[in-house]
């Protein structure tokens, strides 16, 4: 039997097609990559990729990946910690699953000691920019690519 209400999951041979069947709604795909290639940017980045799959009882119900103390500038200049990717399946949208995954990466951010958290998003009426501001990000007035970084202070 499994615990009620959403929890994470690492990545097993036993979830795999779960994680791989999460899609986002149609018209998202722009915005952010599907898990397959999240899975496979995570196994070539295994120190700094923090997969998991997002479970509701026995149902899947979405995917994040965090990334943890990378190079933001691949200068070392700065190193940063936040939520690489987040999907949340088409028909799960809206039901507080991508609330609960922004606060997980950022309870274990703050159990590893990081000060902050940071998430890219396409900027528009159709991305998910009004969801990370409305949990408080803000934005630092960098771009990564066409991407807004926001940041979320968690101390």
């Amino acid at each position: 039997m499994s615990t009620p209400g959403p929890r994470l999951a690492e990545i097993t041979p036993a979830n795999l097609d779960a994680a791989l069947g999460v899609h986002v709604r149609p018209g998202q795909e722009h915005a952010v990559a599907p898990v397959v290639k999240s899975l496979a940017e995570a196994y070539v980045h295994p120190g700094t990729a923090w997969p998991r799959l997002i479970v509701d009882g026995d149902r899947p119900v979405g995917f994040l990946m965090a990334f943890l103390d990378i190079d933001w500038y691949e200068d070392g200049s700065v190193r940063r910690s936040g939520l690489w990717r987040l999907n949340i399946a088409a028909g799960e949208q809206g039901r507080g699953y991508g609330r609960f995954a922004v606060e997980s990466v950022a309870a274990e951010l703050r159990r590893r000691g990081t000060k902050q958290l940071y998430v890219t998003w396409h900027p528009g009426p159709d991305g998910p920019g009004g969801f990370y501001l409305g949990l408080g990000f803000r934005p630092n007035g960098e771009t990564s690519g066409d991407q807004t970084v926001g940041v979320l202070d968690l101390s």
